[in-house]
């Protein structure tokens, strides 16, 4: 009996977890841009031109209008996803190597109203 319960206590923890480990930063949805990453309240994923690869451009006031994708102290690399140190030590998701951002006019999922904002900011579409 108590290896059943033990059993099944381990299983449910286990089970719990799991999607922790192996859930992407963000998902694919589809915008009236096409196939666009999002983060996981729907809302749209940017990348700035002026980060260069591992390393983000848009902090202060930048970061408060394009707030960076944060991710945990503990998060780890994972395919295409990587994660670049900020300037202030926080960890930020990248996609292939580009720091990721939503935007703060965007008000609701699927609005895309920071794409070519100032002609520097686009949004974040997955490889083909």
């Amino acid at each position: 009996m108590i290896r059943v319960v033990f059993a099944a206590a381990l299983f449910a923890v286990l089970a719990g977890a799991a999607p922790a480990f192996a859930a992407d930063p963000a998902k694919v949805a589809e915008t009236s841009k096409g196939k666009t990453l999002v983060d996981a309240k729907g809302m749209t994923l940017y990348v700035f031109d002026k980060d260069t690869a591992g390393k983000s451009a848009c902090n202060g006031k930048c970061a408060e209008n394009w707030p960076p994708l944060m991710a945990s102290a503990d998060a780890k690399p994972m395919g295409e996803w990587t994660i670049v140190t900020r300037d202030d030590g926080g960890k930020q998701w990248a996609y292939e190597g580009k720091p990721l951002y939503t935007w703060v006019k965007d008000q609701k999922p699927g609005d895309v109203t920071g794409d070519g904002v100032n002609n520097v900011w686009h949004i974040a579409q997955p490889k083909s």
